[in-house]
């Protein structure tokens, strides 16, 4: 009898050795900063969320400046865009530009070229979730035109 109860309290044991604790990142401990003028136009402040450690899907909360945009761009996996305040503007390529405001949650599939920002006259601010493939989440391509944006 004592033998099966210590089985048991072993087992239960050793399953929480393995346990993992829940980890708290916090804000301050992320310092964010401005995009890079090479890939973006106008002020953009990106502020890292998660990096690649689930599954090698990261995010970061983009705050888009009125008239700050990306340049044209692809994900190989896609990308997911939740918007959390204001109003801003997505396009894909050849098609109309779109509206986004808070509240939204835009998808843009795998090796869709399209651009993502704030508009002429509100800031925008998203969480952009994006996995890694092959070592990239993102293919820079062209930076958008003013003709382009404000079309």
């Amino acid at each position: 009898m004592k033998l099966m109860l210590t089985a048991p309290a072993l087992m239960l044991a050793a399953s929480t050795a393995f346990a993992q604790s829940v980890e708290i990142s916090r804000h301050e401990d992320r310092p964010g900063q401005i995009g890079s003028g090479t890939v973006f136009t106008g002020t953009a402040y990106i502020s890292p969320v998660f990096g690649p450690q689930m599954n090698n899907v990261s995010a970061g909360e983009v705050t888009f400046l009125p008239g700050a945009r990306s340049a044209w761009h692809t994900h190989p996996a896609g990308q997911l865009l939740v918007v959390t305040h204001g109003t801003g503007w997505t396009q894909e390529r050849g098609q109309d530009k779109q509206v986004i405001k808070a509240g939204d949650v835009v998808w843009c599939p795998p090796g869709v070229e399209h651009w993502h920002g704030a508009s002429d006259s509100t800031s925008v601010t998203h969480y952009a979730i994006q996995a890694v493939v092959d070592g990239s989440a993102v293919s820079w391509g062209d930076k958008v035109t003013e003709e382009e944006y404000l079309d």
